[in-house]
C-alpha cells in the first residue's frame, strides 16, 4: 500500500514536468538568434555639429552568441564595426558615429598610420550578423543607412621627429632630454607617450609655447625623464615613442618612432666628512709667478696639502699676496657617473679671477668644487674640476671628438687648488672661508653648499716678508 502511494507520486511529479515543458514550448515557441535589431537613424551626418551625428543599434538576442556588425557598399567594399564579439543573451544597444577601423582609399597617401576613420559619404547597407558557437546556427538582420556632410580631412601628423634618439637622462648636461617635434594640420586633441618594454605607458607634457594644445600647427614635447623633479628615469632600455591625433569626429591617425634610454639615473655626490669633522683643509702656502695662469697660460699646479699636518681647526693667517690652499674628498654616491671639467686640481687663482679666467665656463650639467669666501661678490668664484683626468673616466663623443671626463658611481677623488688672496678688507678680517660642490645650472644643496668654513686672517707683510 505504501509502495503503491510512492509511485503514484513519482508519476505524478513526471507528469507535471512535461506539462511544464509542453506548455513552455507552446507558449514561448523556440526564437529566432536574433530576436530584434533595428538602428535609430537610416540617415546620418557625421560632421560634430549635435545633430545626426550619431545613430544607435539596438537588438536583442534570444541565446548567447558572437556579434558582428559591418557596413556594405552597393561594390561590395566592407567595413567592419564590430567583428565576432561574443554577447550573452539579452538586450543591447550601440552608438555608431561613422568611424570604423583604419582605412586608406587608393591612391591615398597619409602621414601616419590611420587607425580610425569616418566612411565615405554614400549609401550602406548595414548587417547585424549572430552566430550561436555551439549549434552553428547563424543569424542575420539587414537595413539601409545613408551618410552625408561626413568630415573627410583626417587629424594627420605632417611632421614627427624624436630628438635624440640616445638619450641619457642624468643631468650630465649631454643629451639630457628627449624633444618631440610634431606638426598638425587641423584642430585633434594631440598626445605623445612612451611605450616602454613592459608595456607601461608614459606620458610626455607638452611644452607651452603659445600654441594651444590642439590647435593646428607646430607642437613640441618635452621629456626629462623626471630628473629635474629629483625622481629616478625608467630603466635603460629601448622605447617605442607614440605620437596620436584624434578629430572631434573620432578619426584617430597615429606615427611612432624608437627612443633609447641608457646612464639614466639621479646624480648623487658629496663632499666628504673626515673623522675627526675638518672636511676641508685650509693651510697656506708662500706664492711665487710660477703658479700664474690664466686663458693663455698653464701656471704649475700647487702641491697637494699634507695630511694629517693639516687637519687643524685653527684660523689660518697668511699674508697678503700668499696662497690659500684647500683640500677636500668628493665622493659620487649615486647610481651614475657625474661629468666634470676644469680648471683641475692644483690650479692657482688670483683673488680678481674668476673660473671664466681660465678660458673654461661654466657648463650645464658640469660639477666643480667651489671656494667661496665672506668678501667674494659672486659665489663660487673660483671654481675646480672634482678630480684630475688621470683619476677620471673619460668619454670621446664619436660625432664632436670632444673628451668629456666623469667620476663613476661610487668613486672618490681628491680635489685641491689656492687663491692667491691680495684684497684685505679690513671691516671683514679675518673672513671665513668654505668649500661647496656645484652642479652647474641645476644646483648647490644644501649639504654640500657651506662646508668646511674656516676663518682666514690676512696681515700685511713686513719688510723682509713675502707678498
Amino acid at each position: 500500500m505504501r509502495i503503491s502511494a510512492v509511485l503514484a507520486v513519482v508519476v505524478a511529479l513526471v507528469v507535471l514536468v512535461l506539462v511544464v515543458v509542453v506548455g513552455q514550448a507552446i507558449i514561448r515557441p523556440n526564437l529566432p538568434l536574433i530576436a530584434r535589431a533595428v538602428s535609430s537613424l537610416e540617415r546620418m551626418t557625421p560632421n560634430a555639429d549635435g545633430d545626426s551625428d550619431v545613430t544607435e543599434f539596438s537588438y536583442s538576442l534570444s541565446r548567447n552568441a558572437t556579434v558582428s556588425i559591418y557596413f556594405e557598399t552597393p561594390e561590395g567594399v566592407h567595413f567592419d564595426f564590430r567583428r565576432d564579439e561574443p554577447r550573452i543573451a539579452g538586450d543591447y544597444a550601440v552608438l555608431f558615429s561613422g568611424v570604423v577601423g583604419g582605412f586608406t582609399l587608393p591612391s591615398e597617401t597619409i602621414n601616419g598610420d590611420v587607425q580610425r576613420r569616418l566612411m565615405p559619404d554614400g549609401s550602406y547597407t548595414w548587417h547585424l550578423v549572430a552566430k550561436d558557437a555551439e549549434s552553428g546556427e547563424q543569424s542575420e538582420i539587414s537595413g539601409a543607412l545613408t551618410i552625408e556632410q561626413g568630415a573627410t580631412e583626417l587629424p594627420e601628423l605632417i611632421d614627427f621627429s624624436v630628438a635624440p634618439q640616445v638619450f641619457t637622462p642624468n643631468q650630465d648636461g649631454i643629451e639630457d632630454r628627449v624633444q618631440v617635434n610634431v606638426y598638425l594640420n587641423k584642430e585633434a586633441d594631440l598626445s605623445v607617450y612612451l611605450i616602454g618594454p613592459d608595456g607601461a605607458l608614459i606620458y610626455i607634457p607638452e611644452l607651452a609655447e603659445g600654441r594651444q594644445p590642439g590647435e593646428p600647427g607646430r607642437h613640441l614635447f618635452d621629456y626629462d625623464g623626471g630628473i629635474d623633479l629629483g625622481v629616478e628615469p625608467p630603466p635603460d632600455g629601448t622605447y617605442t615613442v607614440v605620437a596620436v591625433a584624434q578629430d572631434l569626429e573620432g578619426q584617430r591617425v597615429q606615427k611612432t618612432d624608437t627612443l633609447t634610454l641608457q646612464s639614466g639615473g639621479d646624480p648623487q655626490a658629496e663632499i666628504v666628512s673626515q673623522p675627526n669633522g675638518v672636511d676641508v683643509v685650509f693651510t697656506t702656502r708662500p706664492y711665487d709667478e710660477g703658479y700664474f695662469a690664466d686663458s693663455g697660460t698653464a701656471g704649475k699646479a700647487v702641491e697637494s696639502p699634507d695630511l694629517p699636518t693639516d687637519l687643524e681647526f685653527s684660523t689660518v693667517t697668511l699674508l697678503v699676496g700668499d696662497l690659500l690652499v684647500f683640500k677636500l674628498t668628493v665622493e659620487n654616491y649615486g647610481s651614475v657617473p657625474i661629468r666634470t671639467s676644469g680648471p683641475w686640481p692644483g690650479t692657482v687663482y688670483q683673488q680678481d679671477q674668476v673660473w671664466g679666467a681660465m678660458g673654461i665656463y661654466e657648463e650645464s650639467g658640469s660639477w666643480r668644487v667651489g671656494i667661496n669666501c665672506s668678501t667674494t661678490t659672486r659665489d663660487f668664484p673660483w671654481r675646480w674640476g672634482v678630480g684630475a683626468p688621470d683619476v677620471l673616466e673619460k668619454q670621446v663623443d664619436a660625432v664632436t671628438g670632444q673628451t668629456f671626463y666623469y667620476l663613476p658611481a661610487g668613486a672618490r677623488s681628491v680635489v685641491w687648488g689656492a687663491v692667491r688672496m691680495t684684497d684685505l678688507v679690513e671691516a671683514r678680517n679675518p673672513q671665513q672661508c668654505w668649500a661647496g660642490l656645484i652642479h652647474e645650472d641645476v644646483e648647490v644643496s644644501i649639504r654640500n653648499s657651506r662646508v668646511g668654513a674656516r676663518d682666514i686672517e690676512l696681515v700685511q707683510p713686513t719688510a723682509g716678508q713675502g707678498g
